[in-house]
C-alpha cells in the first residue's frame, strides 16, 4: 500500500516550534534566507538596510582579521547554531576551536552551544537583539556580547556575570578591549563614523600586543595536550 507523503508546512513568523519542526519547515521553505527560534518562537527578519549591511561587514571583518592572526580561533557570520533548544543566526561571532579547548561542537550542518563572542547589529535598543535574544546568549553562556546601535549611534559591549551582562563603560580612549579574546580591540568611534581603516589600525596594535602573543601561546599549548 503506497504510502501518502505529508506536505510539510512553511516557515511563518510568529509560530512555536521544537528545533526539530523549525529545521523542517526551513528546509521547506527554501526562499527564507534568515530565520531564527528565539525562546521557542520563530523571527523572520526584514530585508536588510544599507546601514545594517554596512556595519555588519565592518564587524565580520574585524573579527575575521583577528581570527586570521589569531591560530586556534574562528570567525563567522549569519550561521544557525543549535542553542538550549533554539536557532539564533548572529549576525557575526568569534569562537576557540574545539582542538583548543574552546566550546565550539558541530553537529551536521549546524554548530552546537554557544560562541564565545556574538556581535550584533540592531536598528535600535528596543530590537528583541537587546532582549529574548540577550537573554537566550546569556543562559547559554556567551561570554562577551557586542551590539551595535545605529539609531543610537552606539556599541554596547556586554561581558557575561551571573545575574546578567554587564556593559562596559567606554574608556576615555574610544577603545573597547575583549577579555576572553587578548588583542581584540575595537576603537568605537571610528566604528561608528565608517573609518575601517582607523578600525583595523587599532586592532593591529591589540594582535602586535604581549597579552595577544601569550593568549596564542596559550591556545598552541592547549591544542598540543589534545
Amino acid at each position: 500500500m503506497p504510502q501518502i507523503q505529508q506536505d510539510i508546512e512553511p516557515l511563518v513568523a510568529g509560530d512555536k516550534l521544537t528545533w526539530e519542526e523549525f529545521e523542517a519547515r526551513w528546509d521547506a521553505t527554501p526562499e527564507v534566507k534568515r530565520a531564527e527560534l528565539i525562546g521557542g518562537i520563530v523571527y523572520i527578519m526584514s530585508p536588510t538596510s544599507f546601514s545594517h549591511a554596512e556595519h555588519e561587514a565592518d564587524i565580520v571583518a574585524c573579527l575575521g582579521c583577528y581570527a586570521a592572526r589569531t591560530p586556534g580561533c574562528v570567525a563567522g557570520s549569519q550561521g544557525t547554531w543549535r542553542m538550549l533548544g533554539d536557532a539564533p543566526q548572529p549576525d557575526a561571532y568569534l569562537c576557540i576551536a574545539e582542538k583548543c579547548g574552546g566550546r565550539l561542537r558541530v553537529d551536521g550542518k549546524y554548530p552546537m552551544g554557544a560562541p564565545e563572542l556574538v556581535a550584533e547589529v540592531c536598528h535600535s535598543s528596543a530590537a528583541y537583539d537587546l532582549h529574548q535574544k540577550m537573554d537566550l546568549y546569556h543562559r547559554a553562556g556567551v561570554d562577551e556580547y557586542i551590539t551595535v546601535l545605529l539609531r543610537e549611534q552606539e556599541v554596547r559591549w556586554h561581558r557575561w556575570q551571573e545575574g546578567g551582562y554587564v556593559v562596559m563603560p567606554l574608556p576615555a580612549d574610544g577603545v573597547l578591549r575583549s577579555t576572553v579574546f587578548p588583542g581584540l580591540w575595537l576603537d568605537v568611534p571610528a566604528l561608528l563614523q565608517g573609518e575601517m581603516a582607523r578600525v583595523l589600525d587599532t586592532l593591529q596594535q591589540g594582535i602586535q600586543s604581549p597579552e595577544h602573543a601569550a593568549f596564542v601561546q596559550a591556545l598552541a599549548q592547549r591544542k598540543g595536550k589534545r
